[in-house]
């Protein structure tokens, strides 16, 4: 797994205050143990970071990616003003897996594939081909597909993986994600390709000579690419590698009323120690 880093949500305010910021609808967080995908975004609707708002049933948790933890919290913090608000590290170990889930675990709210997610469960590390699964069903990750300042979410899946409500009201970005929800159709977007070879991540994609995208994660004749959907078409290139537009995986289920509850069973899993962040 990704290095996380984790933090304490503490304070009245805390659930209004990340409605009014994230892309989800983290209230229900409020009735019991649960979990929700969401993102933080640029004014001009640009991701920033995508991470896990939890409630483990004795804390509300933010799951974040290292890499982006600091400045994350740094941005959280900065529009907090009077809010009663405390965001504080929390040394906490995080597992996921497959099949049978430790008791108190959480199924991933982006796609039953995902599996489950533990926090403070301990159990052995799994071998799971992490890649391999976000290839298959076209999901993005922090650092490779996700670029801050540089990705529009809908254009990375957010909508079918349950990261973003249109339903929930403001936050911040979300006149240009509705825009690009209701107003246009998407020219561009994050979706999986057949390779044939193989090319750095980040590689340009060329159809006829024309840039037409880029290239993202390979798991063996398949990979992600976020491409111009209307230009990329028939025979296309990335380096030496061939790529050939194939048809989108099937999208996951809808997504349930409340967010996912906790479940049960025998641990199995892939641990990370997260809470190693020294940002406050």
């Amino acid at each position: 797994m990704n290095a996380r880093s984790l933090y304490r949500l503490t304070g009245k305010d805390v659930l209004a205050f990340l409605q009014g910021l994230v892309t989800n609808d983290v209230l229900p967080l409020g009735k019991g143990p649960g979990i929700v995908w969401t993102a933080l975004l640029t004014p001009q609707g640009k991701y920033l970071a995508d991470f896990f708002v939890v409630n483990t049933g004795s804390d509300l948790v933010l799951d974040l990616p290292s890499g982006l933890a600091e400045a994350t919290v740094k941005r959280l913090s900065m529009y907090r003003l009077r809010a009663d608000v405390q965001i504080a590290p929390l040394a906490l170990s995080v597992i996921r897996g497959l099949g049978a889930a430790p008791p108190g675990a959480l199924p991933d709210p982006r796609h039953p594939a995902l599996g489950w997610r533990a926090y403070g469960a301990a159990g052995p590390e799994a071998e799971v081909d992490w890649d391999a699964i976000r290839v298959a069903h076209a999901i993005p990750e922090s650092g490779v597909e996700l670029i801050p300042e540089e990705t529009f979410i809908l254009e990375a899946g957010f909508e079918a993986l349950h990261g973003v409500n249109f339903r929930k009201g403001c936050y911040v970005g979300q006149e240009v994600t509705a825009r690009m929800k209701h107003k246009t159709e998407l020219r561009k977007g994050l979706t999986v390709v057949a390779i044939e070879g193989a090319a750095p991540v980040g590689t340009p994609i060329l159809a006829e000579g024309r840039d037409v995208g880029r290239l993202f994660t390979q798991s063996g004749t398949r990979a992600l690419a976020h491409l111009r959907l209307d230009q990329a078409q028939g025979d296309m290139r990335a380096g030496a590698a061939r790529i050939r537009r194939i048809p989108p995986p099937a999208p996951p289920p809808a997504p349930p009323a409340e967010p996912p509850q906790a479940t049960g069973g025998g641990p199995s899993g892939d641990r990370s120690d997260a809470g190693k962040s020294s940002a406050e």
